[in-house]
């Protein structure tokens, strides 16, 4: 018995020991897969052998004092032309810059792709998951955590940025001189060796980043550039994907500098070195972040939502407005689709979207159903039965998600015009009717548009049909009254 409470104490000791030293511990490694590999090229079987490409896929963490810590975390993937990993200065060299600033740093050793693309990109998503779910054991908001790039590295990051599942999909981007075209004559190399040989022009499409940015889904990118850049020339890559993120109304900012070339990373021989550092510390400086404790707003809808016609909708569409209404208390995401219907059978069915699929991943706390106004063209209205059953479907689905999502369906604003063949007969006396009654029986709150809108012609546009910034304030006046509204309910009872 003796031993026995002795050797207990001496496990205790041992924990305590180990939990002081972690707690201590500024930087530490962390292999991906512990519980095997999901994929492989075909030499991840071999003991790891830089010279020869073979790498174990692990991060290395180094964690600001706790003094700092901003809670901001950020990924970095070393360039090499999808042929070597350049892990010092563009990797490992940059943790001091970063910590700082208080802001946890993470490099990621992933496997080359040796023709299989899906190797490195599943590498960097498993990153990205590892750090959320460590979230706070290392002091970091699961809700600003970014991705950096350096040339190959830059066409991973940016991969994941415009396509990875929302649980893996970062918070913000930083590209240096970026591979972003898969397309481009003069990258060869690294298409080569990510895609192998005798891809299709098809293949080489669906992997170039530029050509995969959707609005609202891609977070915020700073991208880094010399102009003299031989290896990867801006006017082909960085350029190209400036020009993708600016016309999705993306937030995108760009240097380029006059000199300096390929590759130079956190490298203090760069002659433009401290100009890039103070570049990117204003940037992320600027860089809003929403609370750890944020509840999720997925805003679901046409191209009301989407914000068709209004500028910038990013910044000016009902959901952006809702977000900065609602505070750093909440994380709004914008899920609209343009000419997207209720109805499964209409011609442009949102629930066969990939982006009600990301609004699914998003888990939302909150969602908001601004559906039916192009359910009312006489194409998809032939299938009004359906209406309510296609309703009830999203709302089945929505409430098992693992959140249990308030939901709210907002009703059609008024159509002032038939563009678009848009019935507001058939929105008064068919939609709003059936979604009122969707909503009785489910106990969801009805946030009422139409008649907020009834006789303000003035916050459309010219169509008849889309608000103006100023009908998209009013929307999103309306939305926040019925989310803080039920807050309060709550509180008081």
């Amino acid at each position: 018995m003796m031993k026995r409470k002795l050797l207990a104490v001496c496990l205790l000791g041992c924990a305590a020991l180990w939990s002081i030293r972690m707690d201590a511990q500024t930087q530490f490694s962390v292999l991906l897969w512990e519980q095997g590999l999901p994929n492989s090229n075909g030499r991840d079987h071999e003991a790891e052998q830089p010279a020869d490409g073979i790498f174990t896929p692990d991060v290395k963490v180094f964690l600001p004092d706790s003094a700092v810590a901003t809670g901001r975390a950020v990924l970095a993937c070393p360039g090499g032309g999808y042929s070597h990993l350049a892990l010092a200065h563009e990797g490992y060299d940059w943790a001091s810059f970063f910590n700082r600033l208080g802001i946890a740093y993470v490099v990621l050793k992933y496997r080359l792709p040796f023709g299989h693309p899906e190797v490195p990109v599943s590498d960097a998503e498993e990153a990205m998951r590892l750090i959320r779910k460590n979230a706070a054991a290392w002091r970091i908001n699961p809700y600003d955590v970014g991705i950096m790039g350096s040339s190959a590295g830059g066409h991973l990051a940016a991969t994941l940025a415009v396509s990875a599942p929302l649980d893996c999909r970062p918070d913000f981007q930083i590209l240096f001189y970026p591979v972003i075209s898969l397309e481009s004559p003069n990258q060869g190399g690294s298409s080569s060796a990510f895609l192998g040989a005798g891809v299709t022009a098809e293949v080489r499409r669906e992997w170039s980043a530029d050509r995969r940015v959707w609005r609202h889904l891609v977070p915020p990118a700073l991208l880094l550039l010399s102009s003299d850049d031989r290896t990867v020339p801006p006017s082909e890559h960085g350029l190209l994907y400036y020009q993708a993120l600016s016309q999705a109304g993306v937030s995108v900012s760009m240097h380029v500098y006059p000199a300096g070339g390929h590759g130079w990373g956190c490298k203090p021989s760069f002659v433009c070195h401290n100009q890039m550092l103070s570049d990117l510390e204003s940037w992320l400086a600027g860089l809003p972040a929403p609370r750890k404790d944020v509840l999720r707003v997925a805003c679901v809808g046409n191209s009301i939502t989407d914000g068709h016609g209004i500028p910038q909708p990013d910044a000016n569409g009902y959901p952006a407005i809702l977000g900065r209404r609602l505070g750093d208390g909440y994380l709004v995401r914008n899920f609209g689709v343009s000419g997207r219907t209720m109805l499964d059978k209409g011609d442009q069915p949102y629930m066969a979207t990939d982006v009600y699929q990301r609004c699914k991943e998003f888990n939302p706390d909150i969602v908001v159903v601004k559906l039916g106004t192009n359910d009312s063209k006489p194409q998809n209205w032939r299938h009004k039965d359906e209406f309510i059953s296609d309703m009830q479907q999203m709302i089945d689905e929505l409430r098992a998600l693992s959140s249990h999502p308030d939901i709210y369906l907002a009703l059609p604003i008024k159509a002032m015009s038939s563009s678009f063949n848009i019935s507001d007969s058939v929105i008064v006396n068919g939609i709003i009717p059936m979604i009122r009654q969707v909503a009785e029986r489910n106990s969801l709150k009805v946030i009422d548009l139409y008649s907020v809108f009834e006789g303000h012609p003035e916050w459309l546009l010219p169509d008849g049909i889309h608000p103006d910034t100023n009908g998209a304030a009013v929307i999103a006046s309306e939305v926040e009254k019925a989310i803080l509204g039920t807050r309060r309910h709550r509180e008081e009872s």
